[in-house]
């Protein structure tokens, strides 16, 4: 947020995705914000969206987030956002919350990684990407006798675990933008050391009751671990709440930024 010239500070929304997607995944949210005034901005992390980088050879999440800590650097003097991540994008919200304390004005995180900064991760919280079913098909960008460098879901699973409430012209885009995730930058996302600065910017959690990928426990221990400022939980949507029930998310972003106009 910020004003000029005693003008009304504009309220800014940032977008982070989550593994695989990009900007375009959040289309309904950010049509919805502009169109009632508000400012939105999505990043494609590096080797995502359009981004024209081979995700493969991205092995540092400040490689991965890179796009991310440029724009919350060029933002103008006092100019301070309201900063969204998706899923493991909610561990670059983190880190850019740790980085640009003073750009960010409240950090929301919807069925998203978030964990504190100085604690150590659990590998069950943090990590989304887990099934009892093989879903994951992976990549050897340095080779087959190197760790995997990049992930993706299987076609056949990705109705079921990421858009099972949402509709099907949604699925079938997706089916078709959805990339690899660079592995390598996640391994290092969530490990951060304490910032008790980063602790006073006021954080939300979206809960998604009906995720097939992120169960509803995993998000509760989460919540739990690190209790954010605001709850909320929405009863209908998957994994993909920006496809599934775009409106009700839109009505709970405005509820949410209230808050901060108190």
């Amino acid at each position: 947020m910020g004003g000029e010239g005693g003008a009304e500070p504009v309220i800014h929304f940032v977008f982070v995705h989550g593994a695989s997607h990009g900007a375009w995944c959040w289309y309904k949210l950010t049509t919805l914000l502009d169109a009632a005034g508000f400012k939105s901005t999505s990043v494609d992390l590096t080797g995502a969206g359009i981004s024209l980088i081979d995700s493969n050879i991205v092995f540092d999440s400040d490689q991965y987030n890179r796009p991310l800590f440029s724009l919350l650097s060029d933002l103008p003097p006092h100019h301070k956002v309201i900063l969204y991540g998706h899923s493991i994008g909610g561990g670059s919200v983190t880190e850019a919350l740790c980085k640009f304390t003073d750009k960010i004005s409240m950090a929301i995180y919807l069925a998203a990684s978030m964990v504190r900064p100085g604690s150590i991760p659990s590998p069950h919280l943090s990590n989304i990407h887990v099934g009892e079913e093989d879903i994951w098909e992976y990549t050897y960008g340095e080779g087959t006798d190197k760790p995997p460098t990049g992930v993706l879901m299987k076609p056949e699973f990705i109705r079921h675990y990421y858009y099972s409430q949402s509709p099907l012209e949604d699925v079938t885009l997706s089916s078709k933008l959805l990339r690899p995730a660079p592995m390598r930058a996640f391994q290092d996302l969530d490990k951060l050391p304490p910032n008790p600065e980063a602790e006073k910017v006021p954080r939300v959690y979206i809960k998604t009751a009906k995720d097939n990928l992120f169960d509803s426990v995993r998000q509760d221990l989460l919540v739990e671990n690190w209790p954010p400022s605001q709850l909320y939980v929405l009863e209908d949507s998957d994994h993909s709440a920006f496809f599934s029930v775009p409106t009700t998310l839109f009505a709970y972003l405005l509820r949410a930024v209230s808050f901060l106009q108190r």
